[in-house]
């Protein structure tokens, strides 16, 4: 298997004709992405220029145009789009959304997001004014190249998973605490992602986020990593993010730290199959609401109702929580090529919390799961033995 690469200038070419088209179906002359995922879909620009907007304007007909502050002109080398036009710097005396659309000039024109001080200026400005995110709807499939990025970026997330478990008894025996049990598998992974993906995706974000928490204070679905140094008998939790070229996977467990109890078995269980109906759902085309529906039943099943505090999962790509949503409320139908995580979750605060992850990707014989850690550790091996 060769070794992974940054997404080509091809690929972002091509992802700019799709955009395109989906402006021409819309009615509109071109999309003004302000977004910054948006922008490094369609032009593999990588840049956080702060609280300074940029842009680029896709028009049906015509070449594109970047649109960046002046003090960013040369980042704009490598992007394959030769109209580059810069303002002065922030705020300025006309703000530099309506600046870009006066050089657009009056048109039918789509743009992904707006501030509403700025909607009826905006307004003034165009024929019509779309405002929905048709960049992040274009995204939402994934093509090869960013399924190949998703797949690897999801072993390191298990690489972190797999230190975790390793180490975890002797460091906590030797007074370890949530802190150090995180430091030591973020130094390992982060270290093998640095090592093996520095030179090849230099300029493209990549790295790993991590959360390590116990005890009732795994109640929380966001708790925060302290110098806690976690008890026998209690839950410790790990989540886990990773990216590589700008794509993210996750890959999250929950252990226990001694032999598991009846119970904390029952619950493992009910989590485990809470995944597995995730994942039937998506490979059985439902919407999104409906895998949503559809895992959280089988923690209701379990009587685990009152545990439960989110969704099933969220869309992944260029940002690490994006559309669509495995929740109540949003009807997206799936598909092959979307990437979603899976997170079966049981908080029962004063006493323990539960979480699991996996990342799955939809495909047309149904569903591939990149994150290997829970299907690799059962759950009678997700014990810490102290």
């Amino acid at each position: 298997m060769s070794p992974p690469r940054p997404l080509a200038p091809a690929f972002h070419a091509a992802a700019r004709d799709r955009l395109r088209a989906r402006a021409a179906r819309a009615g509109l002359d071109g999309l003004l992405l302000t977004h910054a995922a948006n922008i490094a879909y369609a032009t593999g620009l990588f840049l956080s220029a702060g609280e300074r907007p940029m842009a680029v304007w896709l028009p049906v007909e015509g070449e594109p145009i970047l649109f960046m502050p002046g003090l960013e002109r040369e980042n704009a080398e490598g992007t394959g789009i030769a109209d580059l036009r810069c303002y002065d710097e922030f705020p300025g005396p006309v703000p530099a959304i309506l600046w870009m659309l006066d050089e657009i000039g009056r048109r039918r024109v789509g743009i992904d997001q707006l501030k509403a001080r700025l909607l009826d200026a905006a307004r003034a400005r165009t024929e019509a004014l779309d405002l929905a995110d048709h960049g992040m709807a274009e995204r939402i499939v994934k093509q090869p190249e960013e399924l190949a990025l998703t797949r690897v970026a999801a072993t390191y997330a298990d690489l972190f998973l797999r230190r975790l478990h390793a180490a975890a008894a002797d460091i906590i025996g030797q007074g370890g605490t949530e802190q150090d049990l995180m430091d030591d598998a973020m130094a390992h992974a982060k270290g093998a992602l640095t090592r093996t993906h520095r030179d090849a995706f230099a300029g493209t974000p990549m790295g790993i986020t991590a959360t390590v928490h116990s005890g009732p204070r795994a109640a929380l679905p966001h708790g925060a990593t302290l110098p806690r140094m976690p008890q026998p008998g209690e839950t410790l939790i790990a989540g886990i993010g990773a990216s590589l070229g700008g794509y993210h996977a996750e890959s999250g467990a929950t252990f226990v730290l001694g032999e598991p109890d009846a119970e904390q078995r029952h619950v493992m269980q009910a989590m485990e199959e809470c995944d597995a109906a995730a994942q039937e759902a998506l490979a059985a085309g439902q919407s999104c609401e409906e895998i949503d529906r559809a895992a959280l039943d089988r923690l209701r099943a379990a009587g685990l109702s009152d545990a439960i505090r989110h969704r099933i999962g969220h869309g992944m790509g260029l940002q690490g929580h994006e559309a669509p949503w495995l929740a109540p409320g949003d009807a997206t139908p799936t598909g092959p090529g979307m990437v979603f995580s899976s997170e079966p979750g049981v908080y029962r605060p004063g006493r323990d919390g539960w979480r699991s992850i996996n990342t799955m990707i939809a495909t047309e014989a149904g569903v591939e799961i990149p994150s290997r850690f829970l299907a690799d550790t059962p759950i009678g091996a997700r014990v810490i033995a102290l």
